[in-house]
């Protein structure tokens, strides 16, 4: 076999390195590991049952391999289906809960990120994936396919608005995992998990797609005439307390001693934490500020101005860092909201600190950067609910083994009594 595989390497052609594109992080895409389903159901459940069962997850493993996980409806589809059937192996009624050894890995590198015979773990991990499918989605709406080679990004207002009912769809699948999956895990399993399904990674993907959800909001005030500047700051602190709330989450979790992608997912945070403190707050803050009639208004605007552009110096090197992160990706070109900000903030730095700077000189004395105002947040994940249980698992309907259900497990467990 070894000589086969080496005489076709040798006529294939090399591939081109692609190096991804990213707008919306999707920190891994977990997929199952095909595996038999049907015999430890054997006896159990009607057979037919447990061949859907074992089917549909199987033609989620292939889909996924064939097509790297770009194709997100079918994958979705399979994956709805085959959660109304798993739904049975988490009712107690069935005692079915810990009979399976659900496996799972990373379908970028193939490594294994664990085994566990317990059905919640696998509910909880197909929900995760539903989440990243619907962030990938999110991604890929945000990145034109026509592009001109020419850098200019453009995004309709309408894919914009769809991205963000992904965005939040996406966190409603993840705060659904925190709330009402994991709770159900038990603690000796739980211990065993790759940090990627640690409750504060998952709280902070979901607390992320909101920040982003912002910035996407933010970038359509940038874009309409009749937003005004209390609108575009209040929007740009909002997102500031996304994704300061997103990098607690992950800091939390020791993500630079993980080997995956760990780190690069808190360089995405810190990215996006330095590009909407700046742009959002002090930027902004600081044109409110700037409105007033007394000096020490115009002073303190300076100081957000100047503050905004050493920010924005910050968040160029920390994009830098996500990008050579492995794996390595590259930003998108500057489009949104961020992109009028690169063009603002240090012609306004420049042109206000020329302006009041015998002020400052007065003052004698370093500004302190003034508290940004602190807003209600807006956005909130999807509420987000498990789909009705398969109906062939109405137990009333079918028999195994000439026997209910039922009475066939009360039957296991004399069995193993009278042992």
């Amino acid at each position: 076999m070894g000589c086969t595989s080496s005489m076709y390497a040798v006529g294939r052609k090399k591939k081109k390195l692609i190096v991804p594109e990213v707008v919306v992080f999707v920190p891994s895409m977990p997929i199952p590991v095909q595996s038999d389903l049907q015999r430890p159901l054997r006896g159990l459940i009607p057979k037919d049952l447990a061949d859907r069962l074992s089917c549909i997850r199987n033609q989620i493993v292939l889909v996924a391999e064939d097509t790297g996980g770009s194709a997100i409806t079918e994958l979705r589809r399979a994956l709805e289906e085959y959660l109304s059937i798993l739904i049975g192996l988490v009712k107690k009624e069935y005692g079915l809960e810990g009979l399976i050894e659900f496996k799972w890995k990373n379908l970028v590198d193939g490594r294994h990120e664990m085994c566990a015979s317990n059905s919640w773990y696998e509910l909880l991990s197909v929900i995760r994936l539903m989440a990243m499918l619907t962030l990938s989605e999110a991604d890929s709406i945000l990145i034109p396919k026509d592009l001109s080679g020419s850098g200019i990004r453009v995004v309709s207002s309408d894919c914009k608005r769809d991205a963000v009912d992904l965005l939040l769809k996406a966190a409603g699948y993840l705060e659904f995992c925190v709330r009402d999956v994991l709770v159900r895990i038990p603690p000796d399993i739980r211990k065993r998990f790759p940090k990627d399904l640690h409750d504060g990674v998952l709280e902070a993907i979901s607390i992320q797609a909101l920040g982003q959800g912002t910035e996407i909001q933010l970038g359509l005030a940038v874009e309409c005439q009749k937003a005004t500047l209390s609108v575009k700051r209040r929007l740009a602190c909002e997102q500031l307390s996304y994704f300061s709330q997103a990098y607690q989450c992950l800091s939390g979790c020791d993500m630079d001693a993980d080997n995956g992608y760990g780190k690069k997912h808190l360089w995405f945070i810190k990215w996006k934490f330095l590009g909407a403190k700046q742009a959002a707050a002090y930027y902004y803050h600081g044109l409110i500020l700037d409105k007033g009639n007394e000096p020490s208004g115009h002073v303190t605007a300076v100081c957000c101005f100047l503050a905004a552009e050493q920010l924005l110096s910050e968040s160029k090197k920390a994009c830098l860092n996500f990008c050579l992160a492995a794996p390595v990706t590259r930003a998108p070109p500057l489009w949104g909201a961020m992109k009028h900000l690169h063009q603002k903030i240090p012609e306004v730095a420049s042109r206000k600190s020329q302006m009041y700077g015998y002020l400052l000189e007065q003052e004698n004395a370093l500004q302190v950067l003034p508290d940004l105002p602190d807003f209600q947040l807006s956005l909130r994940p999807d509420d987000y609910q498990l789909p009705q249980i398969d109906p062939a698992w109405d137990g009333e309907k079918w028999e195994v083994q000439g026997q209910p259900l039922k009475d066939h497990l009360k039957d296991s467990e004399d069995e193993i009594e009278t042992e």
